[in-house]
C-alpha cells in the first residue's frame, strides 16, 4: 500500500484489500517448504516456489489498488502489508541462502537493513507512534527484490533461460538493496523529524 494514502477509510477486517493480504501470509510458510524441501532430501519444487512469489507480487499490487478505489483501506491493511512484504523477503533470502543460491554477504547487507529499522521502532513506541507506514520508495525497493529473487531462482536451472536469468537477476538485487537502504534512511529521517517535533511541542 502506498504512502500517498494514509487515511483510514474503515474499520472492516474481512474485506477483499485484507483477504489477499492475508492469504501472502499464508503463502510464506508454502514458499518456504518449497523451496528448502531439496535441502532435507525431497525433489526441487523451484518451479511452484516462483508460482508462489509470483501471485504475491500480483496480490500485492492488487490489495493497495483495490483497497483505494473502494475506500477499503484499514489500519489492518496497513499493518498486514507491509508484513507480508517484509516475511517475503525474509524467508526469500533465508531460503535462497540455505541453498547456496544467495551469497550470505548479500543477506546479511539485506538483513542488517532490517536490524536497522528494527532499531528504530522503539524510539517511536516511546513518542507514541506503530510503525510508519510504508513508503514509495521501501514499496519500489521490494518489487525489484521480489523480482530478482524468482529470477536468480530461475537462473540456477539447466534451461536456456538459466543465464540471461541469472544477469537480470543481480541486476534487480543491486538496484533493489540500494533503494532498500535508502528507504531505510528516509525512515530513520522520518523518526527523527517526529522526535523534534515533539520536543518542539513539550518545550
Amino acid at each position: 500500500m502506498e504512502v500517498q494514502e494514509t487515511r483510514v477509510q474503515t474499520d472492516r477486517v474481512l474485506t477483499i484489500p485484507n483477504l489477499l493480504s492475508m492469504g501472502r501470509l499464508v503463502g510464506v510458510p508454502i514458499f518456504l517448504w518449497l523451496i528448502l524441501w531439496p535441502v532435507f532430501g525431497g525433489p526441487r519444487n523451484d518451479g511452484w516456489a516462483i508460482v508462489v512469489l509470483m501471485l504475491s507480487g500480483i496480490s500485492d499490487y492488487l490489495d493497495g489498488k483495490l483497497a483505494r478505489r473502494w475506500g477499503q483501506i484499514s489500519r489492518l491493511g496497513q499493518i498486514l502489508d507491509p508484513a507480508a512484504d517484509r516475511l517475503y523477503v525474509v524467508s526469500t533470502l533465508v531460503g535462497l541462502t540455505w541453498r547456496e543460491i544467495l551469497p550470505w554477504w548479500v543477506t546479511a547487507i539485506l538483513a542488517a537493513r532490517e536490524l536497522f529499522i528494527a532499531s528504530l521502532l522503539p524510539i517511536l513506541n516511546r513518542h507514541g507512534y506503530g510503525p510508519l507506514q510504508t513508503s514509495f520508495l521501501g514499496k519500489a525497493a521490494t518489487f525489484n527484490l521480489m523480482y530478482a529473487f524468482p529470477l536468480l531462482l530461475l537462473g540456477d536451472g539447466t534451461t536456456w533461460l538459466a543465464t540471461p536469468a541469472e544477469i537480470v537477476s543481480w541486476a534487480f538485487i543491486w538496484w533493489g538493496t540500494t533503494l532498500y537502504w535508502w528507504a531505510a534512511i528516509m525512515y530513520a529521517v522520518q523518526v527523527r523529524q517526529i522526535v523534534k517535533a515533539d520536543a518542539a511541542a513539550t518545550s
